[in-house]
């Protein structure tokens, strides 16, 4: 019985770390296959295959991060107004599914939340800054009271300050300082699991280099 049980519990580890190995070697390569590249029909089709993989492996929170990430993208890629929400929407049913299986908040959902926010926001900035804007700093809040040495956290608020209009306190100037405080953090941060989100370095250099630029 003691063997039976033995071989059991070998085979369900077997089954599990393949599934856990298969899941990192495809979510890796299509998720740098839609971080990498801006052109937007490449970007929407790449963004359907990280949903495919969130519907496969859907027990993986990652999975539906990624996913969302992805939504969350193409909605600034995209001129129509209710087509850039539909975009969001679908990056919210992609959050709340990631939420079901963590069942609980940490730095990087927080980072997600205040994104998707700040994505609401741009759609229609008059209308939606006091809403969107008051829960895209609640979550940053959120994530560095968990962690503030997150580069993705000063790489968002510098995104958010870069595209805000001068006269409300935006443009390179302002948004520059929170690009050199992302990269520092960068520079330290040798993360290389899919499963442990660590994007943004790239764009983090390339926004610094357009502050320079500006």
């Amino acid at each position: 019985m003691n063997k039976l049980l033995i071989l059991i519990a070998a085979i369900t580890f077997a089954i599990t770390n393949c599934h856990a190995q298969d899941y990192k070697t495809i979510q890796e390569k299509t998720f740098i296959a839609f971080d990498t590249t801006w052109d937007y029909t490449q970007k929407a089709n790449i963004g359907n295959k990280l949903s495919l993989i969130a519907k496969k492996y859907n027990t993986e929170w990652t999975a539906h991060y990624y996913a969302a990430y992805a939504q969350r993208q193409l909605s600034y890629l995209e001129k129509d107004e209710s087509k850039r929400d539909a975009y969001l929407d679908e990056a919210d049913k992609e959050y709340a599914d990631m939420m079901e299986i963590l069942k609980k908040d940490n730095e990087e959902t927080y980072i997600l939340a205040a994104m998707i926010a700040n994505a609401r926001l741009a759609v229609k900035p008059m209308n939606r800054w006091q809403k969107y804007g008051k829960i895209f700093d609640q979550n940053i809040e959120s994530a560095k009271a968990i962690n503030p040495n997150n580069p993705r956290i000063y790489l968002i608020q510098g995104m958010s300050k870069y595209y805000t209009p001068k006269a409300f306190g935006g443009g390179a100037k302002n948004a520059k300082p929170y690009f050199e405080k992302a990269a520092g953090f960068f520079a330290n941060d040798t993360e290389t699991d899919i499963t442990k989100p660590h994007w943004g370095k790239q764009m983090t250099a390339y926004m610094l280099d357009q502050c320079n630029k500006d």
